[in-house]
C-alpha cells in the first residue's frame, strides 16, 4: 500500500499560506529551544523517559466516538497515554490515564486550564508554553519539526514531525520509551466532517458528533479539519520503525478505519494475558 501525505483535490491556497505563517511563527519558538535554558532543563527530564518501560506493552487512546461503546475498565493495570480532550471521559472510568499528551495549539489554547490541572506526567507542543508552568515537575515539552516530509523520531530530546495527528507523537513517545507493543484503541479515523484538511473552523453544530462526547468540541470553540491521509502516512512510518526493531503496533478500535495497522479484538487481547 502506497501513501502520500497530499490529494490535489485537499489542496488550494488557503492552506498553502497557512503551511508557510506555521513555518514562520515557529522560528522564535526554534530559536528558544536551541538556547533558553527552560529547553536544556527540560531535554535532561525528557531523558528520564529513556527506555524505562522496556518490553512492556501500553494502549494509546484516541477520542473517536467508539470509546463510548467500550468498557475501558480492564485498562485499569495498564499504561495507558491519554490525548486531548481525553480527560472529559475521567468521571466514567476506573482509572487516568498514565500519561497525558497534546500538540494542537487550538486545544491548549482553548482549555489550558483543564490541561494544567492533569495529575499524570503531560507532554505539551513547545510553542505553548506560555500557557504553562515550564518549571512543573509533571509538565513536559516537545517541539515539533516542520520539514516538508515527515519522518519518525527515536527521540523527543529533538524536534518530532507531528504527522497531522497527536496520536504520532503519542507513538513516537512510546517509542522512546521502549514499549515493545503498541496498542491503539479509540482510532476511528472517520470524521463526519468533510473539508480541507488544518482549515480551522468555529464549530457551528449543538453536538460533536466525531468524538467520543457530544461537547468535545463544543459550539463556538475553534477546531480544525483532521488530515486523514496525512496521518495515514505518517503511520506507515511509525509501523516501519516499530517492526525493524523488531516491536509492534495493532489496531484495537472498534469499528476502526485506518487502514494501516493491523486489527485485534480488544476484548481478546486481555483473555490472552490472563
Amino acid at each position: 500500500m502506497k501513501l502520500y501525505r497530499f490529494r490535489s483535490s485537499e489542496f488550494n491556497f488557503e492552506r498553502f499560506t497557512g503551511a508557510i505563517s506555521r513555518r514562520l511563527v515557529e522560528i522564535p519558538h526554534t530559536i528558544l529551544w536551541n538556547v533558553d535554558p527552560a529547553a536544556f532543563a527540560n531535554r535532561r527530564r525528557l531523558s528520564n523517559f529513556y527506555m524505562k518501560h522496556s518490553g512492556q506493552r501500553c494502549f494509546i487512546i484516541g477520542n473517536g466516538p467508539s470509546l463510548s461503546t467500550m468498557d475501558l475498565s480492564p485498562l485499569k493495570n495498564e499504561v495507558t497515554f491519554g490525548l486531548n480532550r481525553i480527560y472529559l471521559l475521567f468521571n466514567k472510568l476506573p482509572f487516568i490515564p498514565t500519561f497525558y499528551v497534546c500538540i494542537n495549539e487550538l486545544v491548549l489554547d482553548q482549555f489550558a486550564e483543564d490541561i494544567r490541572k492533569l495529575p499524570m506526567p503531560k507532554f505539551l507542543n513547545w510553542n505553548q508554553k506560555s500557557l504553562f508552568d515550564v518549571n512543573n515537575d509533571d509538565t513536559y515539552f516537545v517541539k515539533l519539526s516542520y520539514r516538508l516530509k515527515d519522518r519518525f523520531g527515536i527521540s523527543p530530546q529533538r524536534p518530532l514531525s507531528g504527522g497531522g495527528t497527536v496520536t504520532f507523537i503519542a507513538i513516537q513517545l512510546a517509542y522512546f520509551m521502549g514499549f515493545q507493543e503498541v496498542i491503539l484503541i479509540g482510532l476511528d479515523h472517520n470524521f463526519s466532517e468533510k473539508g480541507i484538511p488544518n482549515t480551522t473552523e468555529v464549530r457551528q453544530s449543538e453536538r460533536d458528533m466525531s468524538h467520543f462526547d457530544p461537547n468535545y468540541f463544543p459550539k463556538g470553540v475553534k477546531w480544525q479539519l483532521p488530515d486523514l491521509l496525512h496521518s495515514e502516512y505518517a503511520y506507515s512510518l511509525a509501523r516501519k520503525a516499530f517492526e525493524k526493531d523488531s516491536r509492534r503496533i495493532v489496531d484495537a478500535t472498534v469499528g476502526g478505519k485506518c487502514p494501516v495497522f493491523d486489527k485485534v479484538d480488544f476484548a481478546t487481547i486481555f483473555h490472552h494475558s490472563d
